[in-house]
């Protein structure tokens, strides 16, 4: 039997994060020919993703530029990924999430009248412009969506509700999940020298990330002056910032953050190493989409550093707070959280309602039923 062809298609590191145990479990399967495009919308942090995971894609587009905007992106996608198509003839693309590679990935394939598979399909804040341009991308690309991965129910009903075959959707819980029983491990030891001193025993250690679009300007300007307030009325807490490295967040954070005793401003880590600091730590503060999926699974609170979420689960679990940009309403949870035990264990040992590790399992299994090599049902993941 001829074996059905797969192009997992991804650019950004947390696109690559999410979908590398995926690309895994498809070279696993004798069904499948699995083959790797990526674009390399991101360039420097995708490629310690795939050195991580050992994984060689046969296709790099390598578009990434200085000052890339958004339309540049999708038209260097959608023609580099014309040629791609055109030579391979996939039977079916995977892409995943909201990415602007994600969307122009989908479009190519809907040029090329190729199925199309949608990992992480079915998040919604239901504002187009929260987040930018990530929900349109999302919203988008699942009209075009042959087989919608939805990791919760949640997601499932979002799709329901815009008119989605439930017949074409499949609970399978989220990839990173899958992912992380790559990356933590017992007794790590960080590159990053700065990391290995502190004292992770005795110290309520905060990884912090903030750096999404919608945030430029005051929202930063406040999350930075929150955090200082933070540090200052807590003497036990240590505060690793992983600064990103465009100048409108790193020159915000500098000014602000730069010269205050116990933080420690970091450039991005590594997925291992992003993970292994999120295990350590006492709690994350973000603006990050994946972060809210990530730290429940380890048992870690999260304070989003946003006004809406896509992600509501972790927040109907309890393992997340949605606490805006406001200064004093950051501070104030924050302290519940450090000073609070009853509220921490409540909060640390709620259950994580994004998945079981085997999401790439069903994926992979929805995808065998779809061409119909297999007639076995895979269970869909159910939060317990």
């Amino acid at each position: 039997m001829e074996k059905i062809k797969i192009i997992s298609i991804f650019g950004t590191r947390p696109e690559a994060i999410k979908m590398a145990p995926l690309v895994k479990k498809l070279q696993e399967n004798e069904n499948i020919q699995s083959i790797v495009c990526v674009t390399a919308q991101h360039r420097e942090m995708l490629d310690q993703v795939l050195k991580l995971f050992n994984i060689t894609p046969k296709y790099d587009l390598n578009i990434m530029k200085t000052k890339q905007s958004l339309t540049g992106i999708t038209t260097r996608v959608l023609e580099g990924l014309e040629e791609v198509f055109q030579k391979e003839k996939p039977d079916m693309i995977l892409v995943h999430g909201d990415t602007t590679t994600t969307f122009a990935g989908a479009l190519g394939a809907f040029y090329q009248k190729i199925k199309i598979g949608h990992v992480e399909a079915g998040l919604r804040t239901f504002d187009k412009y929260f987040p930018y341009p990530e929900e349109m991308n999302r919203k988008l690309t699942g009209t075009m969506t042959d087989l919608h991965f939805a990791p919760t129910k949640g997601s499932k009903k979002n799709l329901l509700n815009e008119g989605i075959n439930e017949n074409d959707i499949f609970v399978t819980g989220n990839t990173v999940i899958d992912a992380m029983k790559y990356t933590v491990k017992d007794k790590y030891i960080f590159q990053n020298e700065e990391l290995n001193n502190i004292d992770y025993k005795n110290k309520k250690v905060i990884m912090v990330t903030a750096h999404r679009r919608e945030n430029w300007g005051q929202g930063i300007e406040n999350i930075c002056k929150a955090l200082k307030n933070i540090v200052e009325q807590n003497k036990d807490v240590e505060l690793v910032y992983l600064v990103h490295l465009n100048p409108i967040v790193k020159d915000v954070v500098k000014k602000n953050l730069g010269n205050v005793e116990r933080v420690h401003l970091l450039p991005p880590l590594d997925t291992e190493q992003t993970h292994n600091l999120m295990n350590k730590s006492f709690m994350v503060m973000t603006d990050s989409g994946g972060l809210q999926e990530e730290a429940p699974h380890l048992g870690k609170p999260v304070l989003v550093l946003r006004n809406v979420t896509e992600r509501p689960e972790a927040i109907e679990a309890g393992t997340v707070k949605l606490v805006g940009t406001d200064i004093d309403n950051i501070v104030d949870n924050a302290n519940n959280i450090l000073n609070d035990c009853e509220i921490y264990n409540k909060v640390s040992k709620a259950i994580n309602p994004y998945g079981d590790g085997n999401a790439c399992e069903r994926i992979v299994n929805a995808i065998l039923q779809y061409f119909n090599i297999t007639s076995e049902k895979c269970d869909e993941f159910e939060r317990k």
